[in-house]
């Protein structure tokens, strides 16, 4: 099985995290793991997108083109690879900065908002590893144990401190999506 990611957004929203946490606990599962980031000329608020490549098999090459699932963290982001998402693919959209989910029927959409579910637990900055959880729970990609393990390797020192909210934040985001799932189609 190989999934192709990119996870893209705004310098300092905590899109290479998401894809180097990803990328660490596939390796942490004996999976093959690419991951390829790409920056804007600033270090925050800029643009920022990784891309990642797990498979069972060894990879040819890190480059994603049609994503099997994108996470896109503002509109901007949407904007540029919403259209590029693989037929039958998966599409993760942090609602709270992306006013509307596309129109495309042939992919599956889970519009969550990660921001408000982080600012519930004192720390929007955990945003980025609730819509990871949510991946992860979706896609079976990797646990989130292998996740949580992954943090203080992904993570730079100084963020330490934040490494419990980090792990409560996968787990909150796996429980979002899950919860957004088994919700009415008014209700969501």
């Amino acid at each position: 099985m190989t999934l192709e990611f990119i996870f893209a957004g705004a310098g300092g929203q905590g899109v290479m995290s998401m894809g180097t946490v990803l990328a660490r606990a596939a390796l942490r599962e004996g999976r093959q793991v690419s991951w390829l980031p790409s920056y804007g000329p600033e270090q925050r608020g800029g643009t920022a997108n990784c891309m990642v490549v797990v498979s069972d098999e060894p990879i040819a090459s890190p480059l994603v083109v049609e994503p099997d699932v994108l996470v896109v963290m503002n509109q901007p982001s949407l904007e540029r690879f919403g259209a590029a998402v693989r037929p039958g693919g998966l599409l993760f959209v942090n609602r709270a900065l992306v006013p509307a989910a596309p129109g495309r029927a042939d992919i599956r959409v889970h519009f969550l908002d990660a921001l408000g579910a982080a600012r519930e637990l004192g720390e929007a900055r955990v945003a980025n590893m609730m819509m990871l959880g949510a991946v992860l729970r979706v896609t079976g990609v990797a646990s989130l144990a292998s996740a949580a393990a992954a943090l203080p390797w992904a993570l730079p020192p100084r963020y330490h401190h934040l490494l419990p909210l980090n792990r409560m934040a996968l787990e909150l985001g796996a429980q979002l999506v899950a919860a957004a799932a088994d919700a009415p189609a008014s209700a969501v």
